[in-house]
C-alpha cells in the first residue's frame, strides 16, 4: 500500500497482534502466501507464536516473533517504535488480540469484567495509540481492528464480550472517517463463529460454566462456524477492497441486515435461543443456580 492505494500484499510489512493462533495465525499464513515482506507475530503465547513463525517461513515468508501482552501499553509502544525503526514503514496493522468469556451478566465476577475490558478495549486502544498516529504521519497504511458479529447484534451469554466488540466497531467507524483525509484506511473485522481455539476458551478467557470442550463446541454449532483458512482468504480480499465493516462467514450477513431493519425480530430470535440453551445445557442451568445462591 502506498499513499492510500493498494499496491499488493507483496512486499508489505504487517503487524498482527494475537497472531499466534486462530484468526491471527490464519491471516499471517495467508499474508505469507501473498508475498508479504515481513510479518510481525505479536502474542503472549510464546510457543504458539514460534510455531506460527515456522509456518510462515515454510510458506516462503519472513516472520518476527514478539512476546506481547496488549494490555501493557509500554510494550505495545515499544513494538511500534522498533517496527518503524527497523522497516521504515508499516503497511498493515491487524489489531486482532482478544478474548471471550461465556456467562450471563448477573453471574460475571469483577475479574471477568476486567479481563474482557482490559484485553478487548484497552488492548485495542493501546495498539491504536501506538500505531495509528504513525500511519497518519506516513500518509498510508491500513488498520484492521478485530471486532465480532457480537459487536453488531444481541448475544446472550456473551453480554460483556458483546459490549467490548460494539466499542471496537464504534471506534473503527469513527476512525475510518477521520483517517480518509490522511490517506489511511481503517476497517472493522466482524467475524461470526469461526473454528478457532477461542470457541473453547483460547489461552485466556473461556466460560464461567463447567462445560466440556465438546459442550462448548455444541453451543457454537448452532451458529454454523466457518473454517478459518477460507475466512482469512476472504478477509484479506475484503481488506484489499477497503471494506469498512467486514463480515464473514457470509451467512451472517442476512440476519444482521434483518436485525438492523427489524430490531424486535432480533430480540425475539435471541430470546428463543437463550431459552433453548438453558434447556439443552443442564450444566449451564446448574451453574446459574449455584452462583445465584452464592450471591
Amino acid at each position: 500500500m502506498k499513499n492510500g492505494k493498494i499496491r499488493t500484499y507483496g512486499d508489505c510489512v504487517a503487524v498482527i497482534t494475537g497472531g499466534a493462533s486462530g484468526i491471527g495465525r490464519a491471516i499471517a499464513e495467508e499474508l505469507a502466501r501473498r508475498g508479504a515482506a515481513e510479518i510481525i507475530v505479536a502474542d503472549l503465547q510464546k510457543d504458539a507464536a514460534a510455531e506460527t513463525a515456522t509456518a510462515i517461513r515454510g510458506l516462503g515468508g519472513r516472520a518476527t516473533v514478539v512476546d506481547l501482552d496488549v494490555r501493557d501499553d509500554d510494550a505495545v509502544r515499544q513494538l511500534a517504535t522498533s517496527t518503524f525503526e527497523r522497516f521504515g514503514r508499516v503497511d498493515y496493522v491487524f489489531n486482532n488480540a482478544g478474548t471471550g468469556v461465556m456467562g450471563e451478566t448477573h453471574l460475571l465476577q469483577k475479574r471477568e469484567w476486567d479481563l474482557l475490558i482490559d484485553v478487548n478495549i484497552r488492548g485495542v486502544a493501546n495498539v491504536v495509540r501506538a500505531f495509528y498516529p504513525r500511519l497518519v504521519e506516513q500518509s498510508f497504511g491500513h488498520m484492521v481492528n478485530t471486532a465480532s458479529c457480537a459487536g453488531l447484534m444481541c448475544t446472550p451469554f456473551l453480554s460483556v464480550y458483546s459490549a467490548t466488540k460494539h466499542a471496537v466497531v464504534g471506534l473503527s467507524k469513527a476512525m475510518r472517517v477521520e483517517a480518509t483525509r490522511f490517506g489511511v484506511r481503517v476497517s472493522a473485522l466482524c467475524p461470526g463463529a469461526v473454528r478457532t481455539p477461542l470457541l473453547t476458551g483460547g489461552a485466556i478467557g473461556g466460560s464461567i460454566y463447567e462445560l466440556t470442550d465438546e459442550e462448548k463446541l455444541a453451543f457454537w454449532e448452532s451458529m454454523k462456524p466457518g473454517e478459518v483458512t477460507p475466512f482469512a482468504r476472504d478477509t484479506l480480499d475484503a481488506v484489499a477492497k477497503n471494506e469498512g465493516i467486514i463480515v464473514f462467514p457470509k451467512h451472517n450477513r442476512t440476519p444482521l441486515t434483518l436485525f438492523r431493519l427489524l430490531p424486535r425480530l432480533e430480540e425475539t430470535i435471541f430470546g428463543k435461543l437463550h431459552a433453548k440453551t438453558l434447556r439443552d445445557f443442564p450444566a449451564i442451568a446448574s451453574m446459574i443456580r449455584r452462583r445465584e445462591k452464592q450471591n
